[in-house]
């Protein structure tokens, strides 16, 4: 038994040893150097940092080869030659760039070549040497050397302009200082300045007053049917923020120091659908823009919403009223009409009458379309 597993252990080592033996000579082969390869040479006529022998090659990033040869010229300090030995299927060009590539922040250098025209002809050697490709000027600067050469420069323009920049320097300290010690002075000449262009402090608005809904309905059962109530139709002297009283048969004006929240038209629409939902009596209102499925659609026009001053203060909202099907035909028209006196022409006697004008009104209507669905 135990001279069978020494005969296993020794077999499987020979085994191990053969196959070692195949990769290593593959590797000699087709990684290592010793299968067939094309070689060129790359003259750099500045210094080349980090390169070293075994340095890698890539072409467009894709690894092609390996530096074999680092030759300093005697007779030309400044000139590097560089021999690599890369794959012969490299499509090595007359227009082929080189660079040198640091892999990472830290990484070794490598050299790195662009690939050029495919119609530029390929490089031949001449009497027996490799082909040479010429590097450009600014080629194998590092980022060290780069960072120094910009700080370098940064020195210099701040030594050609020292004294105007101290010059600067000085000048901005003694504006700040006397602006401190005339501080007070600077704001009285600012508020000047503002209460001339109109952009001081601004003066406090108007009053604005909001409509109310209509609420307290009796309860009833909720009916299947979806109303829209779009934007209502109104004059154009409606259709602005103004709180309007009439003082002649065909003359407007508005309270001064007093509006409405909104436009009076959309006003009218956002407490049209308060109401019916104070209602409960509708699966759904909605505004056409909350794109709400319906099959009815109440269209409202503004035609009177003001107070009138003679011969007592009245407020008079006058709503007139369509209701439509899905197909667009008009199941019921009406117009609502409603008068209240007023305490007197100021701003907040004038908005409780009309107010209460439009409440018992905006509940009427809702009464009444749901009467007609």
């Amino acid at each position: 038994m135990e001279s069978h597993a020494r005969y296993t252990l020794i077999g499987a080592f020979s085994l191990a040893c053969l196959l070692a033996g195949f990769f290593f000579v593959y590797w000699l082969k087709n990684l290592g150097g010793l299968g067939e390869r094309a070689l060129y040479d790359i003259r750099f006529e500045q210094p080349v940092s980090g390169l070293i022998l075994g340095a890698d090659v890539l072409f467009n990033g894709v690894h092609a080869g390996t530096v074999t040869r680092i030759d300093l010229d005697a007779n030309n300090p400044a000139r590097v030659t560089v021999e690599i030995s890369v794959n012969p299927g490299t499509p090595i060009r007359s227009d082929t760039q080189v660079d040198i590539a640091f892999q990472g922040l830290a990484g070794a250098s490598a050299i790195s070549l662009k690939g050029g025209s495919a119609q530029a002809p390929r490089l031949t050697s001449e009497n027996g040497h490799p082909p040479v490709i010429i590097a450009g000027s600014g080629v194998g600067r590092s980022l060290t050397e780069s960072t120094q050469s910009t700080l370098r420069n940064i020195d210099e323009i701040l030594d050609q302009n020292a004294k105007p920049l101290n010059e600067a320097i000085t000048g901005i300290a003694t504006f700040s200082e006397m602006l401190g010690r005339n501080s007070k002075r600077v704001e009285g000449l600012i508020g000047a300045l503002e209460n001339l262009t109109g952009t001081g402090t601004t003066k406090s608005g108007p009053a604005l007053y909001d409509l109310s809904p209509a609420t307290d309905f009796p309860a009833a059962d909720v009916i299947k049917a979806r109303l829209v109530i779009p934007d209502p139709n109104a004059v154009i002297a409606f259709d602005s923020q103004k709180i309007l009283i009439r003082t002649g048969p065909e003359t407007l004006s508005a309270i001064d120091n007093a509006q409405w929240v909104d436009n009076l038209p959309k006003l009218v629409q956002a407490r049209m659908v308060q109401s019916f939902e104070n209602a409960h009596q509708l699966t759904a209102v909605s505004r056409p823009i909350e794109q709400l499925a319906s099959a009815y659609r109440l269209e409202l026009t503004v035609r009177n919403f003001e107070v009138i001053l003679k011969p007592i203060p009245t407020a008079l909202v006058d709503l007139s009223v369509r209701l439509i099907d899905e197909k667009g035909t008009v199941t019921r028209a009406n117009i609502f009409t409603k008068t209240l006196p007023a305490q007197s022409a100021e701003a907040p006697d004038v908005v409780a009458a009309i107010n209460k004008v439009f409440s018992q009104l905006a509940k009427e209507i809702v009464i009444w379309t749901i009467e007609a669905l």
